[in-house]
């Protein structure tokens, strides 16, 4: 058994590199790339110029933008592996990580203009040793925040300078060339600087001289940029912050994995599952035992009563619930149970009532009379949601324990029992069902990953602050770190599940064995 969860273990790391690598793509394809979906996240078209130079610098030195998409996964695959390779991240007193700053991209064209790029400064040992003494960690933080704010700077003036210089090739491409040999030289209205190069420059074209200023302006900002990079990479050696994890040795460490940043808030992902995740654990810990308490006896009971009213009738009426969609019972159950135009009995959408965190946390009576108190508010507020949860779920693992009943009650041991005379309550609870739950331990392995998936729509009908609300969201704010990392945990919870099933099968029948 050992050596085959060990197995199991080891085929689960190329499944989940393929679910998040179908995932990224997905994103990297749509209009506009990742890029595109990141400044849209970050509120791009309403930002200044400066404001979008520096936010798209920030989102080029932490997703590497300007890199192929399959370098890009590579890249968010490092991040969040627990085994980290080269200089080990930066952690701040806030939480936040900090990591080695990408290469500076080289400007567009630049071989055109020059032989040679212009030199990039390296700071000497005794500059960097009198900028961050080793015995005073608070001169050295500052410093080093300094350097962080300097090379941002340097790197976002870069960035524009860069934007502009492809602007200016565009405009030089279409004032040289004919209409009909643009697409030679422009794709997506975006300038091929590779096959522009090749050909000879025609100074003759008053766009050219332009073309040659902003290329100038370029390689000096990017000279600038590259010496705050080296700067700064020389500064996170001297460790002004505690170090990520634990070092292996020189160029191995393991640590937590980074889930990345949700640029629509700017806060870390990890810290927005932790707030999220326990209100669709709340919601389905109490919505999941109820679907169980009641479908599986009234399966065993329809299975035990075959053809009679008791079966034809649940099976019925669960059928009915079934075949109502949770959009519609939803809106029904607002419509209908929470507004003052009908019963008005229920809130309509939140956990709690606004006043709940000045509530006693269970009920009691006092000068004012009742008050229900913080529990009570809070399970008041979960009836709609949870109704709306379980009411789908009853009739198909109803049905799953009927079927699996029957199926055993028809088998030669069943027989046997009952000849032996064996009381048909050990019967059923003792052989029938024991080996009817084979079928059951399926259904609850495709249930518990949709515990921390969430219940998308409900979570959205009642503006519950869950997984699903929050995933929901991610996709309309087109956030690519909270998609992809609600992607990992679901596919690392179903592929745990899925292993958990294959145990519980050997448990529960012991013909089961895996050598």
């Amino acid at each position: 058994m050992l050596n085959y969860i060990i197995r199991r273990i080891l085929l689960m790391i190329p499944t989940l590199i393929g679910i998040t690598l179908l995932v990224f793509m997905l994103i990297a394809l749509s209009p506009g790339g990742i890029g595109a979906a990141l400044m849209a996240s970050g509120g791009g078209a309403m930002q200044s110029s400066s404001s979008i130079a520096i936010t798209r610098a920030k989102l080029e030195d932490r997703y590497g933008l300007n890199e192929p998409a399959l370098i890009q996964y590579t890249r968010w695959l490092a991040r969040i592996s627990p085994i980290k390779f080269g200089q080990r991240d930066l952690v701040t007193p806030a939480g936040d990580l900090i990591t080695k700053p990408r290469p500076i991209p080289t400007p567009a064209g630049w071989q055109w203009f020059d032989s040679t790029l212009p030199d990039v400064a390296t700071p000497t040992a005794e500059q960097i040793s009198a900028q961050f003494p080793a015995d005073d960690s608070a001169k050295r933080a500052e410093a080093f925040r300094a350097v962080e704010r300097n090379y941002t700077d340097a790197r976002a003036t870069f960035t524009a300078a860069d934007a502009n210089l492809r602007d200016a090739f565009k405009r030089y491409v279409e004032a040289a060339n004919p209409p009909d040999a643009w697409s030679t030289f422009l794709r997506n209205q975006q300038p091929i600087i590779r096959r522009i190069i090749a050909q000879e420059p025609d100074r003759s074209v008053k766009e050219f001289a332009e073309l040659e200023k902003l290329s100038a302006e370029a390689r000096a900002a990017w000279a600038n940029a590259a010496t705050q990079r080296a700067l700064l990479v020389a500064a996170m050696r001297t460790r002004p912050y505690p170090e990520a994890g634990f070092g292996i040795s020189g160029v191995v460490s393991v640590a937590w994995p980074d889930l990345g940043t949700a640029f629509s808030v700017q806060r870390p992902v990890i810290d927005l599952i932790g707030e999220h995740l326990p209100v669709t654990l709340l919601l389905n810990i109490i919505a999941f035992p109820i679907i169980y308490l009641i479908a599986i006896p009234s399966g065993m009971l329809a299975a035990v009563r075959k053809g009679t009213w008791a079966d034809v009738g649940l099976g019925g009426v669960f059928i009915g619930f079934y075949s109502v969609p949770v959009v519609l019972a939803g809106a029904l159950a607002l419509g209908f149970l929470a507004t003052p135009e009908y019963l008005n009995a229920f809130p309509t959408s939140a956990m709690t009532s606004k006043s709940a965190e000045s509530m006693t946390f269970l009920p009691s009576f006092g000068p004012d009379g009742f008050s229900r108190g913080y529990l009570l508010d809070l399970l008041w507020h979960l009836v709609l949601p949870v109704v709306c949860i379980v009411y789908g779920g009853f009739a198909v693992l109803s049905k799953q324990t009927r079927a699996a009943m029957l199926e055993n009650f028809n088998a030669d041991y069943v027989r046997t029992a009952k000849a032996k005379g064996v009381s048909n309550r050990d019967v059923i609870f003792a052989h029938v069902f024991r080996n009817s739950l084979l079928p059951l331990i399926t259904m609850f392995v495709t249930i518990f990953p949709a515990m921390l998936a969430g219940s998308v729509v409900i979570e959205r009908i009642f503006s519950i602050p869950g997984m699903g609300y929050m995933l929901i969201e991610a996709i309309s704010q087109r956030d690519r770190e909270i998609i992809l990392a609600n992607t990992t945990i679901i596919a690392v919870v179903n592929l745990l599940a899925l292993l958990a099933a294959d145990i519980l099968y050997a448990t529960a029948d012991p013909r089961i064995a895996y050598k």
